[in-house]
This record gives structure tokens, sequence and C-alpha cells, in this order.
């Protein structure tokens, strides 16, 4: 009979060999618990947005200015996240993103007017905008580089958590008490998870691969221009064709939900089915995905990414009813299929101290071209649903191909 002493150095052995496949470490795990909780805060309402706008009374190009918005955002806030991350740490770093996400709630709380969610937006997505280059930087320097792909694997995973849940509550929240009340409930919620985010927050510790040059006469600063000339060809041609991709996306990114509420007809909660679906399929890709990118490459896994961004606007296209939305849905989470493996692209490229700036730098020039597909999917919507889906298919085919011409089918460096 095997001895009870036996049997726990089995399960201890059995739960480190998880951990390290999964690339588990103390301050990545509790930045997964605070990815949980701070995106469950911008996912409870933040996907119901454009239609609480509607409902609200204002019109598509509203809409459309709230959903170029969150694009700008992405991108200026990326850098100075960088920046301050690369100087101040994550820890010190994410609390300040948080308590600005968190007065951004409490504005739209108190005052339920659509101009509380235009500028309200420069606060409640500091947490999303200012701490991608932070997580990135936490998962670069606790993980060895053999399982960079797979910590940012784990972490994207975690992230489609909020993302499967927050919209189902949300969508609970707005058929049982309509959209008024509804959004102001969600509010509280996220008020609450932003409090429990902060207390994870702070028992992260700081580390650091090597000393941050300390700026002097013979080691000036690096200020943008500097750093995004510091890009090597590999994350040049990434960038442009993430940028054509990203237009593919965000054309009709803030005009899908008025697609399947309006043209499909589907509810509120469906919708937030739907969302639950995106997210499953996503998850599901996540570790198997991750393990094979670290062992065999990243570039096969971001080809078939982009061709899965092309492919979700025709879908769109055919889905009629809920089964074909369902459908659309899938295609769509399909899409995060190789996103660990293309983030983990750019940590190859980023020096240890610019780090956090390079993303930041990559993320700002990415979204600032790319918020202008907000104002141009406004329009082509305008013109008529086909138009915008078919345009955003056109975009995703260029970018499917710049990528395969200049990057997959050239050799990897060693």
């Amino acid at each position: 009979m095997q001895k009870a002493s036996d049997l726990s150095v089995e399960s201890v052995s059995g739960w480190q060999r998880t951990t390290d496949f999964l690339a588990l470490r103390r301050n990545t795990s509790l930045l997964l618990v605070a990815l949980v909780l701070a995106l469950t805060c911008e996912k409870l309402w933040i996907g119901f947005a454009p239609k609480y706008l509607e409902t609200l009374g204002v019109g598509v190009l509203i809409i459309g200015l709230f959903d170029a918005l969150q694009t700008l955002l992405g991108a200026v806030y990326a850098y100075p996240g960088g920046w301050l991350t690369d100087r101040w740490g994550e820890r010190r770093s994410l609390l300040l993103f948080n308590a600005l996400s968190l007065a951004g709630y409490i504005l739209v709380l108190v005052w339920q007017h659509w101009l509380a969610l235009v500028l309200g937006v420069f606060l409640f997505l500091a947490w999303s905008a200012l701490s991608l280059p932070a997580t990135l930087n936490v998962v670069a320097i606790s993980l060895d580089k053999r399982q960079h792909t797979m910590g940012i694997g784990v972490q994207s995973m975690v992230r489609r958590l909020p993302m499967m849940i927050g919209p189902l509550i949300g969508g609970w929240l707005i058929s049982r008490f309509g959209w008024q009340q509804g959004i102001r409930y969600a509010l509280l919620i996220c008020i609450a998870l932003s409090v429990a985010t902060a207390a994870f927050q702070w028992f992260i510790s700081e580390q650091t691969e090597e000393p941050i040059p300390k700026l002097s006469a013979n080691n000036p600063p690096v200020s943008f221009v500097g750093v995004a000339k510091s890009f090597n060809p590999t994350l040049r041609e990434l960038l442009v064709s993430d940028i054509l991709i990203r237009f593919c996306e965000r054309l009709p990114y803030a005009f899908v939900i008025l697609w399947a509420m309006n043209h499909s007809g589907v509810s509120a909660k469906q919708f937030g089915m739907l969302t639950a679906i995106e997210m499953l399929t996503a998850m599901l890709c996540y570790i198997p995905v991750a393990h094979l990118a670290d062992k065999y490459g990243q570039r096969p896994f971001v080809m078939a990414t982009f061709v899965f961004f092309t492919l979700f606007p025709l879908s769109l296209l055919l889905a009629d009813n809920f089964a074909w939305l369902a459908v659309a849905f899938v295609v769509r989470g399909l899409k995060e299929f190789g996103e660990p493996a293309r983030k983990a692209l750019i940590i190859a490229q980023a020096p240890p101290h610019l780090r956090a700036r390079t993303y930041g730098a990559y993320y700002l020039i990415r979204d600032c071209i790319v918020t202008t597909g907000s104002f141009l999917g406004a329009a082509l919507w305008a013109a008529g649903p086909r138009v915008n889906f078919l345009t955003a298919t056109l975009f995703g085919f260029f970018g499917t191909i710049w990528f395969w011409w200049f990057v997959s089918r050239r050799p990897s460096p060693s």
C-alpha cells in the first residue's frame, strides 16, 4: 500500500509540473487575479455602450466617436504606460492605472448622460490601455524566454474569463432592470471590483533583469522617436501587417451589436451569450497553441490568426439569426488563435531596459493609425452594412498577404 507521505509528494510534484507547464510564478499569478477583476469591470457593460448611447438619443457619429476614442486611448495611453512602467516599476504603475479607472466608473454612475461616457472614457479605460506594457513586462521578467508565449497565452486565456462572464452578467442586468438601471448596477459592481483589484496589485513585487541605466550626459533619455527608430525589420514588418489587420477588425467593431440586435433580432441577453461563445472559443485555443508556438515558432500561428480576422466580417454577412451569429462568433474567437505568439514576437525584439516603452511605442503607432478606422467604419456603415463588412475583409486580405510575403515565407533568424 502506498504511504500517505508518498501520495503527498506525488501530489506536490504534479502541482509543480502543472505550474511549470503553465508558466505560473508568484507575480504572474497575482497579475492573473488582478486581470480577472479589472477586466470584469469593463466587460460588464462596455460591450453594451454603443446600444446604451443609442438609448440616450445619440446618432451614429457619436457612437463612432466613442469607438474612436477607445482605439485612440488604447494607442495614446500605451506609450506613457510603458514609460511609467520602465521608470516606476509594475506595481506602482498598475495601482495608479486602477485609481484612474475607478474615477471613470464613478463619473458615469453619477452622471447618466452620453457626454459622461465620452469624457469618462479617458478614465475608465485607463487600466486596460495603460497596463498592457506592464502586464507584458511582468511576463518577460518573471519567465524564461522559452516560456514567453505560454506566459502570454495563459494571461490571454484569463483575460477572456471576464470577457465571457462580464457580458452575461451585464446582459442579464439590462434585460432584468432595463438599460438605465441595469448599467447603474453594473457600474456599482465595477467600483467594488476595482477596490479588490488594487488589493491584489499591492502584493506584486518589483523585479528587474538588469539595472535601469541612469540618465546622464553620456546616457540621455530615449525619446519616443528614438524607441521607434530602434525597431528592427521584423518588428516593422509585423507592425505594418498588424495595422492592416486591425483596420479589418475596427471597421465593423462598434456596429456588430447593432447588426446583431437590429438586423438579426437578438436580445441583450443573447448578445451576451454570443460574446461568451467567442471567449470560450478563444480560451480553448490559448494553451495548446502557446505550447506549440514556444516549441515550433510563433509565425505560423500569427498567420492563422490573420486569416480568421479576415473571415469574421464575411461570416457576419451570412448571419441573419442567432444560430448563424453563433457560428460567426466562433470565427471571431478563433482570431485570437495566435495573439500570444504575436506578442511574444514583440517581446523578442525589444531590449530589456526599453521593453515596456517598445510595447508602448508599437501600440501607439498602430492604434493611432487604426483609430481612423472607427470614423471610416461609421461612414461605411451609413452607406450600408454590406459595404462596411466587405471593405473590412479587403483590409484583412491585404494584411494577411503582407505578413505572409514579408514575414512568414522568410526563415526566422537563428
